[in-house]
Formats: structure tokens, C-alpha cells, sequence
């Protein structure tokens, strides 16, 4: 029997029913063949106010209701990667206990510095659907490294990516996900996007047999299509499908205004050609726009806070 915390007042309860309603609607239903992948940046996912209702002035904001719907969103994959856990981790661990025992989480420690803003790395997937094929890693890059070409980067990620293989039946897959570096200029997030690139190629083209179906996901703040950052994270030939190209990922893109109105900061990504071409079909892929006073709030700045400035993406594939 749940705990009487977690037992929402009715007004919540409603709120989460039409929020239901919303997704049943909108994303893509599990079925026994396909795969729901997901990413998604939750803003500074550690702080929240433990009432279900938090009001303005209040801080944090966030507050119990903001984490149930966070948690109704994420159910509807099979697997998510989480980018700004920090630190603390109570909202997210909040989030766990509401989406049940058939739920689990693998999260990487915080990366220290100023530049790793205190930030962990997770995944959470849902073991009805999935369970973890044996490899958890965090990449780093390697001094003096003959195979890193002249010009890469020689330091560490800012946020260390972190890769983890699923299972389904006799299907295999690695995800990789990572927070890429925004820096004081755009030209500061290159050397790291193109790292992840020659890294991701390298391990697709190796014998290694979680370098199989590998995706990378996560948020690369890249600004837009075909500018030097998307081309540096494309240059080793990872391709996000195109169904991803004309969609919103924050709160605050608006795709209608020209393309100085939206972002590619998000991206799910994965080699279309060669040894590392996924023996999982790719289906369809889309995200999920939370707002429209779907989850209350006063302003946009504030929704932010409450669930994040980031919109989830999502791809879907089929297994059978």
C-alpha cells in the first residue's frame, strides 16, 4: 500500500488524468515489438519543494505535483536518459519511488569542477521491458592516444559520457549518453562533439560487442542544423533521423518564427551505414510539448523550474 505522501489530493490527481489523457494522445503506446528511447534534460533535477503544491516566491518551485507529472511523462518509454540529476538526486529519487518497483535507475557519480555544474548522468528503465546486458562506462579520453587525431581534444569531457548496454530477448543495444560542454562561445563545445564522434566511430567499428547497435543521445547544445557544431558532431557519420529536424527542443524555440528561433540542443543519433548500421529498425521519432497549460504555471520562466526548460525526444524501433 503506497505511503499517504504519495497519495496525491484530488485537484493533483486530476491534473495527472488529463496529462494521461495528453499522452495517450500524442506518443507512441509500447506494444510487445516496438522500442521507446527517450532523452530528456530536466532542469537542475535535484532540488523540489516536498508539498504537492509550491506557489510563486517559493524555493524551489518545483514541487510534489511538478515531480508526478515528470514521472507520468517518463513511464511512457522504455528507457530515458537523464540529463542535471545533481547532486542531492531528491526530485529524482522522488520520481523513482512514483513510477514503482518495475522501474530502476544506473547514474554515474557527480562530475566535480565548475564546468560539471555538480551534474550526474542516468538512465531509467522500465525491467519489464528491458534489462541491463552487462556494461556500464563512463568515457574518457586518453592521454597521448596514437589514435586521437592531432587538434582533439586533450583534456576530459566536462561531464564524462556515460554508456550503458540493454537487452530485450536476443536484441542488444548500448546507449550513449553526455551533456556536451556550453562554454563562454559556441566554438567552445567543438573539441567535445567532435570527440564523442571519433570516439563513437572507433568503438562501432571495433569487434567489441557492445559497440552493436549503438546510440548516442543526450543534450549537445548544438545551435543549429549544419552549423560547425552540428557538423562536428556529424563528421564521423552519425545522422539523427529527419523526423527529429523541424521540432522544438526547449520551451522557449518557437519552430515558426525561422531557424533563429530553434535549437538542436538535444539529438538522438546513430551511424546509418557500415558495421554500426542498427539491426533495429527505426520507426518514427518526435518529443513532447508539455506546455500549453498542461502543467500549470505562471510563466514560461517558471514552468521551466517546475519541469524543465528542455522538451523530452523520443525514437521508437522495432525489435521484432
Amino acid at each position: 500500500m503506497p505511503d499517504s505522501v504519495d497519495i496525491p489530493p484530488a485537484d493533483v490527481a486530476d491534473q495527472l488524468a488529463a496529462l494521461s489523457g495528453v499522452l495517450d494522445r500524442q506518443l507512441r503506446a509500447k506494444t510487445p515489438t516496438n522500442l521507446l528511447v527517450g532523452t530528456w534534460n530536466v532542469r537542475a533535477f535535484d532540488r523540489f519543494d516536498a508539498k504537492w503544491r509550491s506557489v510563486g516566491g517559493d524555493s524551489p518551485i518545483r514541487d510534489r505535483s511538478n515531480v508526478a507529472c515528470i514521472a507520468e511523462i517518463v513511464r511512457r518509454f522504455d528507457v530515458v536518459a537523464v540529463q542535471e540529476v545533481r547532486r542531492s538526486a531528491l526530485a529524482f529519487q522522488t520520481m523513482m519511488r512514483d513510477l514503482g518497483e518495475q522501474w530502476a535507475f544506473l547514474v554515474t557519480d557527480v562530475t566535480d569542477g565548475r564546468a560539471g555544474n555538480s551534474e550526474r548522468l542516468a538512465f531509467v528503465y522500465d525491467t519489464t521491458r528491458l534489462r541491463p546486458s552487462g556494461l556500464a562506462c563512463e568515457l574518457v579520453v586518453a592521454a597521448k592516444d596514437a589514435a586521437v587525431p592531432v587538434g582533439s581534444m586533450t583534456e576530459q569531457f566536462a561531464r564524462t559520457p556515460y554508456a550503458v548496454g540493454f537487452a530485450r530477448d536476443d536484441v542488444r543495444f548500448t546507449l550513449v549518453t553526455l551533456h556536451v560542454l556550453y562554454g563562454d562561445a559556441p566554438a567552445d563545445r567543438i573539441p567535445e562533439l567532435s570527440a564523442i564522434a571519433q570516439w563513437l566511430a572507433r568503438w562501432s567499428a571495433s569487434k567489441d560487442p557492445w559497440g552493436e547497435n549503438l546510440i548516442a543521445l543526450g543534450d549537445f547544445n548544438i545551435d543549429r542544423r549544419g552549423d560547425p557544431l552540428y557538423e562536428a558532431f556529424t563528421s564521423t557519420g552519425l545522422q539523427p533521423p529527419a523526423a527529429l529536424n523541424h521540432i522544438p527542443r526547449t520551451i522557449f524555440d518557437d519552430p515558426d518564427a525561422g531557424p533563429d528561433n530553434q535549437h538542436f540542443y538535444d539529438q538522438i543519433a546513430w551511424f546509418p551505414d557500415g558495421r554500426a548500421k542498427l539491426s533495429m529498425p527505426f520507426v518514427n521519432a518526435g518529443t513532447f510539448d508539455f506546455t500549453n497549460r498542461i502543467v500549470p504555471a505562471d510563466t514560461e520562466v517558471q514552468l521551466s523550474w517546475r519541469i524543465s526548460d528542455h522538451l523530452p525526444l523520443w525514437c521508437e524501433f522495432t525489435t521484432s
